[in-house]
């Protein structure tokens, strides 16, 4: 046990942190919808109800997606784009280890590496490939759990309610999804931009203490 949290306590640590953080985003979503009910003269919901209602829906999903889309693009803008001092950039003018072609005779190799041709060319690229998906999967969520919302508030106030086509073009859902997406945007310019001046000791995000500012790299 002890050589398992050694080998995976990063993991652990922040799964953890996520579940205690979404078991409190369920209790206190669950309370505020009920309130928001309440106010609305509709009858309160149980939380199983809740929980495939469109509000937990929606709340839910238009954080995991504002997530996955911007350590996708993370990841896709590192391969190119490099900022001079920061420890989160590959060096400007030196070849990286990430850079080089993979070797199949390399000991303990992934499968795929040893597997070659079109398995290889889509494993170079998995990273980015499965953010990509896991952004597009939030996305069509929170997409269907704001209108399913948005819809449920239509129907108490007796109005009519919302086509999927009509909802694209909603400043609610799109509302949604940038102020999501620039706040990411935002964290991670911060992490760039502060790494280059600022330290952890200990940390594989920050350079050694003594690293001069425009040391570029970890």
């Amino acid at each position: 046990m002890k050589t398992f949290f050694k080998n995976n306590g990063l993991s652990v640590c922040f799964i953890l942190l996520f579940i205690g953080a979404w078991i409190g985003q369920v209790v206190l979503g669950f309370k505020e919808h009920n309130k928001e009910l309440l106010e609305e003269g509709a009858k309160i919901i149980n939380l199983s109800t809740y929980l495939t209602s469109g509000h937990f829906f929606q709340s839910t999903f238009e954080n995991w997606e504002s997530e996955f889309l911007q350590m996708a693009l993370f990841v896709v803008c590192t391969i190119f784009l490099k900022q001079k001092g920061s420890s989160e950039s590959k060096k400007i003018d030196e070849p990286e280890e990430v850079d080089r072609e993979p070797d199949p005779n390399r000991k303990d190799a992934p499968w795929p590496v040893k597997k070659g041709g079109f398995v290889l060319q889509l494993y170079k690229h998995s990273l980015t490939i499965i953010l990509l998906l896991l952004f597009l999967v939030s996305f069509i969520i929170h997409f269907y759990g704001s209108l399913k919302d948005e819809n449920e508030k239509l129907l108490l106030e007796g109005k009519p309610l919302e086509t999927v086509s009509s909802y694209l073009s909603n400043s609610r859902f799109w509302f949604e999804s940038f102020q999501n997406w620039q706040s990411e945007f935002l964290s991670v310019f911060a992490i760039i931009m502060l790494s280059i001046y600022f330290r952890q000791i200990g940390s594989s995000q920050s350079k050694p203490v003594d690293a001069p500012h425009m040391e570029t790299g970890e």
